[in-house]
């Protein structure tokens, strides 16, 4: 055997030993990704491999951002031909560039579609351990429609709570309470948690009435909601007071009036029993009507 077979059969076994110890390389060309929801995004995943892939299998998992040490749900599997996707994706998810690529299309994206994304290759009779890519989604969202609650008394120097909390929204939305009408004023806002807060407003007046609003807002737009505040006054006792001032004199010049008519009417007499007998008789006289019988039966003659 010449010097060129022996470098055939020497290239022979440097590739059947790479064959057998070599593993699929996965390369994943954005290690993060956005989306806004409801649009559509690309996962990208690229792998390497020097035998067919006549046994190609390709697994996306996915955890929650908050925790990617818990157990991966599956989002999608090709194996051996075959596609499999998650209840929870169906519909919505599926491979652009299959078997030459491992990129899938997540449609329709929703804010829990958010979290870290594996791509894990594997292309048997390859060993080693299979080829593993890793990436971060987010989904921004505008905010959902807030909600407005008030609670406590609202009679004149009593106490309410003002509060607004809002579902959803990525990056989380900022939060403001605003007094509109009569006047216009922003009020200091209490957080609750990173998605709600509160206003509190003690000893409450008549000034404290009017429409207040919560906005809350981030980078993709804004949502309000409002509060219709109306502070209940005690009625002023001052008119009814006055109505009684004013019943009590009339009935004191009515009793005045009463005991000076009967002073007069009191003098009156003793006036008259003090009166000489002459005067008397003289006024019975003048009262008297007298006539004579006979001449008034002469002038009928």
């Amino acid at each position: 055997m010449g010097c060129s077979g022996w470098w055939l059969l020497w290239s022979a076994c440097v590739v059947n030993t790479f064959l057998q110890h070599s593993a699929v390389r996965v390369t994943v060309r954005e290690p993060s990704v956005e989306a806004i929801q409801g649009d559509s995004v690309v996962l990208p995943c690229s792998f390497f491999s020097m035998i067919p892939l006549s046994r190609l299998s390709i697994i996306w998992t996915v955890a929650p951002l908050s925790d990617p040490a818990s157990p991966s749900q599956v989002v999608i599997v090709y194996d051996q031909g075959q596609v499999i996707e998650s209840p929870a994706y169906t519909g919505r998810v599926g491979f652009t560039g299959i078997p030459w690529s491992a990129d899938v299309l997540l449609n329709d994206t929703r804010v829990s579609d958010a979290g870290i994304y594996r791509c894990v290759v594997s292309n048997p009779p390859e060993v080693g351990d299979p080829g593993i890519g890793e990436l971060s989604l987010s989904i921004l969202a505008p905010p959902s429609l807030p909600v407005c609650l008030w609670e406590g008394d609202t009679e004149e120097g009593g106490s309410v709570t003002l509060s607004c909390a809002v579902a959803e929204g990525v990056p989380t939305p900022e939060m403001r309470w605003e007094k509109l009408e009569p006047e216009s004023m922003t009020l200091p806002l209490n957080m609750d948690s990173d998605m709600s807060g509160f206003v509190q407003m003690a000893n409450i007046s008549a000034q404290t009435s009017g429409i207040y609003r919560c906005s809350v807002s981030n980078v993709l737009g804004s949502q309000s909601c409002y509060i219709n505040l109306s502070v209940y006054s005690p009625p002023d006792n001052t008119p009814g007071i006055l109505q009684g001032v004013l019943v009590s004199l009339s009935m004191a010049l009515v009793l005045v009036a009463l005991v000076v008519l009967v002073l007069w009417l009191h003098r009156s007499g003793q006036e008259r029993k003090t009166s000489s007998p002459k005067e008397q008789e003289e006024e019975e006289c003048y009262n008297e009507i007298t006539y004579t019988p006979s001449l008034i039966k002469r002038s009928f003659v």
